[in-house]
């Protein structure tokens, strides 16, 4: 299944994208080259071949949870350029218009 131009054009309007001639002409000749490249990966002989879902096995890198004490509110807002008792004091950005 060979792409055409009318194909790049077609994908193009799906993606809200505009193309020149020049790349459509280049857009077509690139995606022929990958569906030529499939079609080479098609013809190998994959019977034997175990589906993966990694290409190299991995293991959990995670490290155990550890409970550790965390700031205090005081400690967190001592920086602060403006608080509201124990709040960080923000302007207001939610329904308003710029």
């Amino acid at each position: 299944m060979a792409v055409t131009v009318k194909d790049v054009e077609h994908i193009a309007m799906l993606a809200k994208l505009e193309f020149t001639d020049v790349e459509k002409e280049k857009f077509t000749h690139q995606m022929n080259q990958i569906l030529e490249y499939m079609d080479q990966l098609n013809t190998l002989d994959t019977s034997m071949i175990e589906p993966l879902s990694h290409v190299i096995e991995l293991s959990n890198v995670f490290r155990p949870d550890e409970i550790k004490p965390g700031v205090s509110t005081e400690d967190a807002l001592k920086n602060a350029p403006a608080r509201n008792e124990q709040f960080f004091k923000v302007p207001k950005v939610i329904g308003e218009k710029p």
